[in-house]
């Protein structure tokens, strides 16, 4: 049956604008950085990597909204909650964010910090290590939740990045709060292993009380919550305590474990990576839309690894195609092998090529 609410998913998270620049491994070494990781920065360490980086390309990022981003792609129903400043990155945040179909109304602030921005520097081999200074993003308050948006949504999404500063910690406790009141599931991404050398105790915590009902993790990240660095045994760990845990595993596809059921999927083939940065928010739109259309586990990491695969073979982390129709001729021989025959398989191509809506 499809879902009465007014969102599938309403997420809370980062409202950054991502500077994009390639470097080479010696810049990487130069700062000091650990190539693949995130970072948290202050302004003026903003302005001095700024200075040292190459020609950037600036675009809406946040984690999150890069997932609510590839599910709009996927044409469904988001919202998305996080604070930007008053200013010029501010509005190209909220116009680029409203243009995909994704509802946004937090107010801007009108003083005070201004609009995060994530200096991402991307290595030949397609690896991205982030400098986030947060800005107005983690001045998220309590009284800027909407908590009319989050009861009537099937899913809350929150971000653990956005779990680091205190205000917005509040505000997400706060949501989950309202989910749980509404009888609401409760998604949530660990998003950096540094995010749980901080907060991990909270994480283990809000496990136990059973507040998540699915839990998104990749290697690095499950392995770190378990304190364990054996991949087995953390899934071992951790999948017992959650509804549903979602890992992916890079170029060894992605997991997903549910009621004692494991399931597994390959990653999709591609021929170059460009630019992995929203590979792990892409995959979680595309898993989430799955969940949001009633399909099997399989269907939902194929969807979020087909979705993970598009997304790095493009600069930067926002959908750039319209994801159902890839998703879709990828879906449909999976789910009809034993029943159509290649003539058949190819003139459904060509028809959701041609822009038939997907049912």
């Amino acid at each position: 049956m499809a879902s009465t609410a007014r969102f599938e998913v309403v997420a809370i998270g980062n409202a950054i604008v991502d500077v994009i620049a390639r470097a080479d491994d010696a810049l990487i070494e130069a700062e000091g950085l650990t190539k693949g990781s995130m970072r948290l920065i202050d302004a003026e360490e903003a302005g001095r990597l700024y200075a040292a980086m190459g020609p950037a390309i600036e675009m809406s990022g946040g984690s999150a909204a890069n997932t609510l981003a590839g599910m709009a792609a996927l044409g469904r129903r988001c919202a998305f909650i996080g604070q930007v400043a008053d200013d010029q990155l501010g509005s190209v945040f909220t116009h680029d964010l409203r243009a995909l179909g994704v509802a946004y109304e937090t107010p801007a602030l009108k003083e005070g910090a201004p609009t995060a921005r994530c200096l991402i520097l991307v290595t030949p081999d397609g690896q991205r290590t982030m400098n986030t200074f947060l800005g107005a993003s983690h001045l998220l308050e309590q009284a800027m939740i909407a908590e009319d948006w989050i009861a009537d949504a099937d899913i809350l999404y929150l971000e653990g990045y956005l779990w680091d500063p205190p205000l917005s910690r509040a505000a997400m406790r706060r949501a989950i709060d309202v989910a749980r009141g509404a009888g609401r599931k409760v998604a949530f991404t660990l998003s950096d292993a540094f995010i749980i050398d901080r907060h991990g105790d909270d994480f283990r915590a809000l496990i136990g009380e059973g507040l998540f009902d699915i839990l998104f993790a990749n290697e690095v990240e499950i392995c770190a919550l378990a304190g364990t660095q054996d991949f087995e045994a953390a899934v071992a760990a951790i999948a017992p305590r959650v509804p549903l845990l979602v890992v992916t595993r890079s170029e060894k596809g992605a997991i997903a474990v549910a009621n004692g059921e494991r399931v597994a999927v390959g990653a999709e083939p591609i021929d170059t990576v460009v630019d992995t940065t929203g590979a792990g928010d892409l995959f979680a739109a595309g898993f989430l839309a799955g969940q949001a259309e009633g399909r099997s586990l399989a269907d939902c990491l194929t969807m979020g690894a087909v979705c993970a695969r598009e997304i790095i073979a493009q600069v930067g982390p926002r959908a750039q195609l319209i994801y159902q129709q890839v998703v879709q001729q990828k879906l449909m021989p999976m789910n009809n092998a034993t029943q159509m025959t290649e003539d058949e398989r190819a003139l459904i191509a060509r028809w959701y090529q041609a822009g038939a809506p997907v049912q």
